[in-house]
């Protein structure tokens, strides 16, 4: 029995809606959560990255994880472009503690426990519920209209939450995204099965592989079951251009052209269809309004270079959550309220998204940084575990800054107004 009027209203059942409907609903909150697929549902963004074993653990996720036949993943790999194995970085040698261990997942699973974690925390949650567009009232959000059961419903909520992901329900609605030109990408990617992984501490590595020409770069994430999640992610106009319209054999080739990718498929068998995605990095000007909040990929989206998908979107979903239950409480919901939380979840995008913007510049190699400023190895590091959203950073991004050409709306990354 769905009411007609809700405390907060969440569109969308990824992580970022699943985790902040839960914190909600345990500040004791009434929630609703609207979600347009049946699921388990495919979606890409497998591998986790340590820092979010926090918001996993406060929602209640941690022993479910435990519990589940997800690979742990303690390191991750990078290959170079002639396909030499650079050395493992081992999460837990920084910090021996079993919050430097994390998994990768196979989404559609992962996705399904936190929906069904949301509603064992009592969120009221409905599947199958297409979300047409969010209710303006003099510029305020005051709820959406969705279709249920061939039915379509105005429901009416202090505050909506828009975690429809890279859809983007209210960014398109009011035209706030805007994307980054120096990370324009496209991705093709499959699943195989037999495909040649690390042993022992690096059967769960994560391996990021170069292209020869520095095109781009592959993915390789060990999954369960002997499944590996592998995927192309280039400029569309080096994937798409004079290749012919069929992924699957531009894919092929650039497998057949990347040794450190080659020599681990020699055995191996794919398993899945071939899919295709626009990588497009992105973000919106505005991370709330009047009565309305953007989480995870509704309010950016990152080139997933450094796996960091997930853990902006827990991390975003948890401050936002936090701001609207105070907000709520304080019975006031206005935009000025509200996105008290936008400019550290920004600071923590633009943070991993420096160093993406390093791997991408043709004149700098992160080992020379490190070597001219050793007292930020450690910085760099916590970066690459997810560690984004403290504020004893900046050097090495003041730094980092001095040695990047960065785009013009860099200002924005960092949470200033438009």
């Amino acid at each position: 029995m769905i009411n007609d009027n809700y405390e907060v209203i969440v569109v969308g059942g990824g992580p970022s809606g699943s985790t902040a409907s839960t914190i909600l609903a345990d500040y004791g909150h009434n929630v609703l959560q609207l979600e347009r697929s049946k699921f388990p549902r495919h979606h890409i963004g497998e591998s986790l990255i340590p820092q979010t074993y926090w918001v996993l653990k406060r929602i209640g996720m941690l022993d479910q994880m435990k519990k589940s036949d997800f690979v742990v993943k303690e390191s991750v790999q990078f290959v170079a472009p002639s396909g030499r194995d650079s050395s493992p970085f081992y999460f837990p040698d920084r910090d021996p503690n079993e919050w430097s261990y994390t998994w990768q997942v196979h989404r559609d699973k992962f996705d399904k426990m936190m929906l069904d974690n949301a509603r064992s925390h009592g969120v009221h949650v409905v599947e199958q519920a297409t979300v047409r567009e969010v209710i303006f009232e003099n510029g305020r959000a005051v709820g959406v209209k969705a279709v249920i059961g061939g039915e379509t419903r105005e429901i009416r909520a202090k505050v909506t939450i828009d975690a429809t992901g890279q859809s983007g329900l209210i960014s398109r609605q009011l035209n706030l995204r805007y994307g980054d030109e120096k990370l324009k990408n496209a991705a093709i990617y499959s699943y195989w099965k037999g495909a040649i992984r690390g042993e022992g501490r690096n059967a769960g590595a994560t391996l990021v592989i170069a292209l020869p020409n520095t095109q781009g770069w592959f993915w390789f994430i060990p999954l369960e079951n002997d499944i590996t999640s592998i995927g192309v992610v280039a400029p569309p106009a080096h994937l798409y251009n004079g290749r012919g319209d069929d992924p699957g054999a531009i894919l092929d080739e650039e497998i057949a052209n990347t040794p450190g990718l080659s020599r681990r498929l020699v055995n191996a068998e794919r398993v899945k269809p071939i899919y295709t995605t626009a990588d497009y990095s992105y973000r919106s000007r505005r991370a709330a309004g009047d009565g309305w909040v953007l989480v995870g990929d509704a309010f950016g989206f990152l080139d997933p270079l450094y796996s960091s998908g997930v853990l902006l979107a827990l991390k975003s979903a948890e401050l936002a959550a936090d701001t609207i239950h105070e907000a709520i409480a304080a019975g006031d919901t206005s935009e000025a309220r509200l996105a008290r939380f936008g400019p550290k979840a920004a600071q923590g995008m633009h943070r991993i998204r420096m160093l993406v913007y390093a791997y991408y510049d043709p004149t700098f190699r992160m080992g020379k940084f490190v070597a001219e400023y050793p007292h930020l190895k450690n910085a760099v590091t916590r970066v690459l575990i997810g560690d984004v959203f403290e504020d004893d950073l900046g050097e090495l991004f003041d730094t980092l800054a001095k040695h990047l050409t960065l785009p013009d709306s860099i200002e924005l990354e960092q949470g200033q107004p438009a």
